[in-house]
């Protein structure tokens, strides 16, 4: 089908826009006094981190795109200079949003209720001064190197993303006068005018810089006034602009500001060109830190001659310099939220459950046996998936271990597991995501260790990310060999799985063992397989997949039979996919997207995207599983997996998206997505004018599906042997 005729430029958002709408609705969370106020604080500080990152990629890219002359227009018809010049306006609106909230909102409700965040050191009383001296001369002074620019001295490499306080500084006087001890008698008037210009040229003002170290806590809680019981913070830089006049014991200081540079951190490398994609990764690394300058934030109150001289020496054009209106990074809010004695303004910890089909004597493998499990985190705990790695590590029987890795946590007992299967004579092949943005460094340490350990380490395929998850465990049983294989949407990171929603299976269908095993046989290199049992993979099979599916929707529309999509996902910008979407909602298909950040996507096109619905969910959890459901004339089909509809999943990455047959776990997630669509506490829905709007609830019974699910989980735990048949659990309170 000719589907032209829905790719029109006016038909899509651009994707950079619709992302900074994703931070804006984040930034609402802040703004929502209806939730706990360190809560609020938190929502910021996320702002502030997607921001950098924002920054530091996508506007990288197109300040690329810009220096190559690249003139070729999005989907939304935006070439990368106008994308860039919209952009730089809606991140500005954003940003003063942002410090609006911090000032006007937080700052005030914290000191109301015992916080007092010092922002200037000028308001110390005589005890907390004292005591923040004496903490710089034992902590902090040691720490720091000031660095000064002159003739002789160029000027200094400021890393990207590091706090920096800028100061312009004097000689003294006394410096100078000991350069002259004696006087000659009779000096002439124009002699003695030319001294003095040759010493006023000599106290001409030079710039100095420091480094705030990040190796130090961003803030200092000062002892409690006993007095009145408040509590007080300062940030460091505060302390070190309060003290700098004695890193430069020889000048005046005239002014002192924080400054913080963002650089272009996408790195760029010629697999083809590079013989060793470990030590190209590492080099390319270093050169993160000394990219092209592409955002400058400053105090807003900085000294003119300061700024201008920021502004020269780093080359920023005015859309890329940002004045802020208090402190710089905002990141430190979400430490500040670890602060004891103030848990009555937080959510209280959640403690994901336990998985009911797991609540047993038996092991691991003997529960994948009886069926297959279904795990949905972080309302259920991420521990299974550990166990099945560390209980294959043990177990004699077990011959071969396959996982691939693509961001995991800093001390990740999966890894430590693998070794130790290794260490154990188990066959074990691991492919470690050295691409996975921002992990690389760590990604790289693991990749040496589980090397060290034994483990047949594989880098992927050539030019192609690796970002499926899935692991195999091939095991020697009485009835011959026997695959198990965990399948997943989310990273193997027992970290981010406390804050991530996500899905997984246990299985150990023989079919798709047998594709697991063909996965990892296609990612060591050596085959590339026919057709697959079950699996659908990225880049060679998925995107058809996806568009056949939607497009028997559209024929069962047109035949006038019930036809329906819901598809739960991260971002959704592919234009093939979006004018497959279109064209099954002209014809009358029913489609309801949860779709957490980029949407490029229409909705209320007449004749064009009126059956389609967009909502966003932001909430305690990060937004993370992939779920893909049809109704397929009534034989409903669900998949899940690791893919979003983005054409650098479909077309260039390995991804894997999988299906879920058994009919109970079926309900279960087609369960998770009717949740998700009632939502309306924390979904936003998308507007035809592009802006997102939270319902209103006057009247309806609440539905927050993330605390809805914690509830349901925590339940289901504690009556296991009841709900093991169903696997299906409603609370009664939530049924309609």
């Amino acid at each position: 089908m000719d589907m032209t005729p829905y790719k029109k430029p006016e038909y899509f958002r651009n994707r950079e826009l619709s992302w900074i709408s994703f931070d804006e609705r984040v930034l609402k969370e802040a703004r929502d006094k209806s939730i706990p106020l360190f809560e609020r604080l938190k929502f910021i500080s996320i702002t502030s981190s997607n921001l950098d990152e924002f920054y530091m990629v996508r506007v990288a890219s197109l300040k690329d795109q810009v220096h190559a002359n690249y003139t070729k227009k999005d989907l939304s018809g935006m070439n990368a200079k106008e994308q860039l010049s919209a952009i730089s306006k809606r991140t500005h609106e954003l940003v003063q949003l942002q410090y609006n909230t911090y000032n006007r909102s937080a700052v005030p409700a914290l000191e109301k209720i015992g916080l007092t965040i010092i922002s200037e050191h000028e308001k110390l009383t005589k005890e907390q001064a004292e005591y923040v001296d004496s903490y710089f001369e034992e902590n902090i002074y040691p720490v720091l190197t000031p660095m000064a620019m002159d003739s002789a001295r160029p000027f200094p490499l400021i890393r990207n993303k590091t706090l920096n306080i800028g100061a312009l500084v004097q000689k003294k006087e006394d410096s100078l006068l000991s350069r002259a001890e004696k006087k000659e008698e009779g000096e002439s008037k124009k002699e003695k005018k030319n001294k003095e210009k040759e010493k006023e040229k000599e106290r001409e003002l030079e710039f100095a810089t420091v480094q705030v170290p990040s190796v130090l806590p961003r803030f200092l809680l000062l002892p409690k006034d006993e007095k009145t019981g408040q509590r007080s913070v300062i940030l460091l830089e505060e302390i070190i602009e309060r003290n700098i006049g004695k890193l430069f014991l020889s000048y005046d200081v005239v002014c002192a500001h924080p400054y913080r540079v963002m650089r272009n951190a996408d790195l760029t490398i010629d697999e083809d060109e590079a013989s060793d994609l470990l030590k190209e990764i590492q080099k390319q690394l270093k050169k993160r830190q000394w990219g092209e300058v592409i955002r400058l934030e400053v105090e807003d109150k900085m000294d003119k001659r300061l700024l201008k001289m920021l502004e020269k020496e780093f080359e920023i054009e005015e859309d890329d310099l940002f004045r802020i209106p208090g402190p710089l990074d905002l990141t430190f809010l979400m430490k500040m939220y670890g602060l004891d004695g103030f848990e009555e303004y937080k959510i209280p910890k959640y403690t994901p459950a336990a998985v009911p089909a797991l609540m047993n004597e038996d092991d691991i493998f003997t529960n994948i046996r009886k069926g297959d499990i279904l795990l949905h985190h972080p309302y259920m705990t991420f521990d299974p998936v550990v166990q099945f790695i560390q209980q294959a590590a043990k177990d004699p029987d077990v011959l071969a271990i396959k996982q691939t890795l693509y961001r995991v946590s800093g001390n990740s007992p999966i890894i430590a597991a693998l070794a130790k299967a290794a260490e154990n004579g188990k066959q074990v092949s691991v492919l470690v995501e050295l691409k996975a943005r921002f992990d690389e460094e760590n990604n790289i340490v693991w990749a040496k260790m589980l090397e060290k350990a034994g483990c047949h380490v594989i880098y992927g395929l050539l030019g192609l990310k690796t970002h499926s998850k899935i692991t195999l465990v091939v095991r020697r049983e009485e009835t011959g060999i026997r695959r198990y294989v965990h399948l997943g949407t989310g990273n193997y990171n027992d970290s981010t799985a406390k804050l991530y929603t996500d899905c997984g299976l246990l299985t150990c269908s023989a079919k798709i063992g047998e594709d697991a095993t063909a996965v990892f046989n296609m990612l060591s290199g050596y085959s590339e397989p026919d057709r697959w049992n079950k699996l659908i993979v990225a880049p060679l099979w998925m995107k058809d997949r996806f568009l056949h599916l939607i497009a028997m929707e559209e024929e069962h529309a047109k035949k006038g039979q019930k036809a329906h999509i819901i598809a739960k996902m991260n971002s959704l910008c592919d234009r093939d996919i979006i004018a497959a979407l279109y064209s099954a909602s002209a014809a009358g298909v029913k489609i309801d997207l949860i779709i957490r950040g980029i949407c490029c996507l229409k909705v209320g096109i007449p004749g064009v995207s009126e059956n389609i619905t967009v909502r966003s969910i932001v909430g305690n959890f990060l937004e993370h599983a992939r779920i893909f459901y049809f109704y397929s004339g009534g034989n409903e089909e669900v998949f899940m997996g690791s893919a979003d509809w983005m054409p650098r999943n479909l077309e260039k990455r390995v991804e894997i998206v999988f299906p879920v047959e058994d009919e109970q776990i079926k309900k279960e997630v087609m369960h998770i997505l009717d949740i998700q669509l009632k939502d309306n506490v924390k979904a936003s829905i998308l507007q035809p004018d592009g802006t997102y709007e939270k319902q209103d609830k006057r009247g309806k019974t609440l539905v927050n599906s993330q605390e809805y699910f914690c509830q349901e989980a925590e339940e289901r735990a504690e009556k296991p042997k009841e709900t093991e048949n169903s696997r299906v659990f409603v609370p009664a309170e939530a049924e309609e």
